[in-house]
């Protein structure tokens, strides 16, 4: 089994706060990130693919489809987007970084099995020095 990872990048922002709370509730369970005038990242996408080499290729799958497939199903929903407004595959959900992975991972995995491989894990930085990894 070989493993194949293509990094993708997008800035986005949101609001991390439960409406049914108060702001101070909000904020002490959310710190900054409930900032009411909404705060912004720099996420670094790392997504993961698995499989046997192509007897004729010798890839697990082409590094440009897969890039191609990332930006048309994911990036180009979330880049300079608001999380919390403008991305369908989110809505109705806390734009937490665990939940975002979790909804790119549901982009991604069947459009990668048509390919003959399988999405192994998403890895979302949310900055340099926080970042998720989701293994479906």
């Amino acid at each position: 089994m070989i493993y194949i990872t293509r990094k993708e990048h997008f800035n986005a922002a949101h609001k991390l706060a439960r409406p049914e709370w108060s702001d101070e509730k909000n904020i002490e369970v959310f710190g900054k990130c409930a900032n009411v005038n909404w705060h912004g990242h720099n996420f670094n996408l790392h997504v993961t693919v698995k499989g046997q080499p192509n007897e004729l290729t010798g890839f697990v799958i082409d590094l440009k489809l897969l890039s191609s497939l990332i930006k048309d199903l994911v990036v180009e929903k979330l880049d300079h987007k608001n999380l919390n407004l403008d991305v369908d595959f989110m809505k109705g959900v806390m734009p937490s970084t665990e939940n975002l992975a979790i909804k790119i991972w549901e982009q991604l995995v069947d459009v990668i099995k048509q390919h003959n491989c399988e999405l192994h894990s998403i890895k979302l930085f949310e900055t340099e020095n926080n970042y998720v990894e989701y293994y479906g």
